[in-house]
């Protein structure tokens, strides 16, 4: 496994299409959501793209990390997945993990926001967010926003 930490102009064309189709696999064919997945935040000069790949180059797991103001008024990580060959490996706490530190050292001062998945709610407490909003739906799924709170 090969983790990779980038800005949107420093994606090879190969890195941006793998991490592009582990998106559209995940939330728009697994889990039938007809949405844009292309929302323009992934290449603002702020945004910073997180993943696990395998040798020969697939996306196994994946989260985009947004900078204050873009989608919360904290910082954000979105777009969690974790590639269905790699689930039940422990890979989406190591991901979540990873996640925190690094947007915590990208804007220490901003606090973190996340829009999860309600079913998930279990998992990002475990990691240290708390419920901060009512349950609602987002492109027919129930979410949940989260704060940090470590």
């Amino acid at each position: 496994m090969i983790w990779q930490f980038k800005a949107f102009n420093d994606l090879t064309l190969d890195e941006l299409y793998n991490i592009l189709k582990a998106r559209v696999d995940v939330f728009v064919t697994e889990q039938e959501c007809a949405y844009s997945e292309l929302d323009n935040k992934d290449k603002q000069p702020q945004v910073r793209h997180l993943w696990c790949e395998d040798d020969a180059g697939q996306v196994l797991a994946y989260v985009r990390l947004l900078p204050p103001g873009l989608s919360y008024p904290q910082a954000s990580i979105g777009r969690v997945l974790v590639a269905m060959p790699a689930r039940g490996k422990g890979l989406a706490q190591e991901l979540m993990i990873k996640a925190i530190t690094h947007t915590q050292a990208l804007w220490p001062d901003a606090g973190i926001q996340i829009g999860a998945q309600s079913y998930l709610q279990g998992f990002y407490a475990g990691l240290g967010f708390a419920r901060a909003s009512e349950e609602y739906l987002e492109d027919g799924i129930p979410h949940l926003d989260m704060i940090y709170s470590k």
